[in-house]
């Protein structure tokens, strides 16, 4: 259900009124709230010209006051003005809302940097809902392995023939689904996993108990996915849609909820199949054998008991071994390709090492310089060769930066540096934003760069002891949580205004919130032409009216609906959620 485009088209609204006369309006803010000590910033958007504001407790009473700051320039034709709303004076603990010429903004908190513990057990409860095991795929403990597939086209999930046994049975029940449906990635789920156990080792005292209990789930099913007797890493368990001979359906092809999957009628709904990255014994795609190993090399960084510390540490090294570094041509991360295009493997390369290299520090094992080499071997090819983008699924340079630093790299100026220079792309984009976004929020994944922005900014802090960047790494998580032009929180549960109808098969059919669950955001307005995807006989309509109720916030390029059918925006997705649950775990520690 999630496929990755990229394309843009400015879409404006026309100007508009209030009943009352006055100018249209809105004040948007962070909906979690601030730190004592934090710059904080709301935002008037308006048709109007400034106006003075009061900031009010609980009880209604006002604390604060002041004038509407520059204009930071407009967002669409109704909204021609975005004034900065300074409230840094404010430190008090409380709860307060701002109000400007008769409009109100939603409650924000002033508390302790903990406060971010909250939101971050929020996505650890949807976590829990996307488990997968028991009643959920049981006959993935016997699935049978399949070649890969030939697609109908470059750009599309549509299978041509039939599938072609390999192999099996074998046992790949567990993990988490990917996203709003039941398809499960060794790509995806080995950086979740890695974030998770990067969450546990930097999170200090706040970290969610269950983290524990999470984080040993997605590696006990990285350990199903690596066979070490065979040299055989297993990729993907299911397939997206049917085949173009109609003969067979897919994942996509139907609305459900999982329970009903082990008792389908479709065959390959019912015995799910299963794919190799590459025939036994074969060196595997680097960005696969760098993020798997990365896994499980952090997991023995954290795990108390040195026994078992080791067997990860072991199993990580055999993993990191098998990396095809020459003629690597297309990486391997999805069937099809699409699905997760993937570009760039030696940040992966990187981050595996400085995580191996971590945990043979701590272990003592006499492979740890070794290691620190590769890895910073990787990181010079990085840098040479693929920077331009920031912390998110596809690049994990920023981590790997880190950690590398912190294993006592010899190359810690050109690592700071490139550091820097991501931070440097979100800031740039942010000092021409009204909303001092740093992510390109007309392409996909706008949200979870957001988040990967904030963690960077406390990653280059924790070895740079520079906190030039902490501003700005608010600001990101405070456009994630309603400091944005759709005044939405893009984590559901969070906030007084978060998403309520994401593209998300159980929530829908159940009725229950999917607690914790974080979005994609605003994507390009042009994704959105065609209408808002498939409409299912199943699926319960949401919203209940069909109203697209932030249609006049559409501008630059981009769109946001809260609306089950619209996967563009409001389809969750683990590594959104995980990148979010880490970088509220750095923050929290402030």
């Amino acid at each position: 259900m999630r496929i990755v485009l990229a394309l843009a088209l400015a879409l404006t609204g026309a100007p508009s009124m209030h009943a009352t006369g006055q100018p249209a309006g809105h004040i948007r803010v962070d909906q979690v709230g601030f730190a004592p000590g934090e710059a904080k910033h709301a935002y008037l958007m308006t048709s109007g010209r400034p106006a003075s504001f009061t900031v009010h407790d609980h009880r209604g009473r006002q604390v604060l006051k002041g004038t509407a700051g520059r204009d930071l320039g407009a967002w669409n034709a109704a909204y021609g003005h975005v004034y900065d709303l300074d409230l840094t004076r404010l430190t008090k603990p409380g709860s307060y809302r701002i109000r400007s010429g008769g409009l109100t903004s939603a409650e924000f908190t002033i508390a302790p940097s903990a406060l971010l513990a909250l939101p971050a057990s929020k996505i650890m409860t949807f976590f829990g809902g996307q488990r997968d095991g028991g009643r959920r795929h049981a006959n993935d403990r016997a699935a049978h392995v399949y070649d890969w597939p030939a697609f109908t086209g470059p750009d599309t999930d549509q299978i041509k023939g039939e599938l072609t046994r390999a192999g099996g049975p074998v046992d790949v029940e567990g993990g988490w689904f990917d996203a709003g449906d039941y398809l499960k990635f060794t790509h995806i789920l080995a950086y979740v996993d890695t974030l998770m156990w990067a969450a546990r080792r930097d999170g200090g005292t706040h970290v969610d108990p269950r983290l524990r209990s999470e984080s040993l789930h997605g590696l006990k099913y990285l350990d199903k996915m690596w066979d070490g007797t065979t040299k055989t890493l297993y990729i993907q368990v299911g397939i997206g849609a049917g085949n173009a001979e109609g003969t067979f359906v897919g994942d996509h092809d139907i609305w459900r909820l999982p329970e009903a999957d082990d008792s389908s009628a479709e065959k390959y709904i019912r015995n799910r199949p299963v794919f190799r990255a590459a025939a036994p014994g074969q060196p595997i795609s680097p960005n696969l054998a760098g993020r798997t190993a990365a896994a499980f090399a952090l997991a023995a960084q954290v795990e108390p008991d040195r026994r078992r510390a080791q067997a990860w540490l072991d199993q990580a090294a055999e993993i990191y071994a098998m990396a095809k570094t020459t003629d690597v041509g297309q990486l391997v991360t999805s069937l099809p390709h699409a699905f997760y295009p993937e570009s760039v493997w030696r940040d992966d390369m990187e981050l595996g090492g400085a995580e191996l290299a971590l945990a043979a520090q701590r272990l003592g094992d006499s492979r740890a310089a070794q290691w620190l080499e590769q890895a910073q071997h990787w990181a010079s090819e990085y840098i040479a060769n693929d920077t331009g983008d920031t912390l998110n699924l596809y690049d994990v340079s920023a981590l790997a930066h880190a950690d590398l630093i912190r294993a006592g790299a010899s190359i810690k100026g050109a690592l700071l540096a490139d550091l820097k220079a991501q931070l440097e792309i979100g800031a740039s984009r942010a000092a021409k934003d009204p909303f001092r976004a740093g992510a390109l929020y007309d392409a996909f994944d706008a949200v979870p760069h957001a988040f990967g922005l904030a963690a960077t900014s406390r990653l280059y802090r924790s070895v740079s002891g520079d906190r030039s960047y902490d501003a700005f790494g608010t600001w990101q998580r405070g456009w994630a949580f309603g400091a944005n032009p759709w005044g939405v929180s893009f984590v559901q549960g969070v906030g007084d205004n978060s998403i309520a109808c994401p593209h998300y098969q159980i929530s829908n059919l159940t009725g229950r919130p999917a607690t914790g669950a974080v979005v994609n955001g605003p994507n390009a307005a042009s994704l959105f032409d065609d209408g808002l995807g498939d409409h299912f006989e199943e699926m319960a309509k949401c919203p209940a009216d069909g109203v697209d109720r932030y249609q006049e916030f559409t501008g630059r390029g981009s769109r946001f609906v809260d609306d089950v059918r619209s996967w563009q925006a409001s389809e969750p997705a683990d590594d959104f959620a995980a990148i979010a649950l880490y970088a509220l775990t750095l923050m929290a520690r402030d």
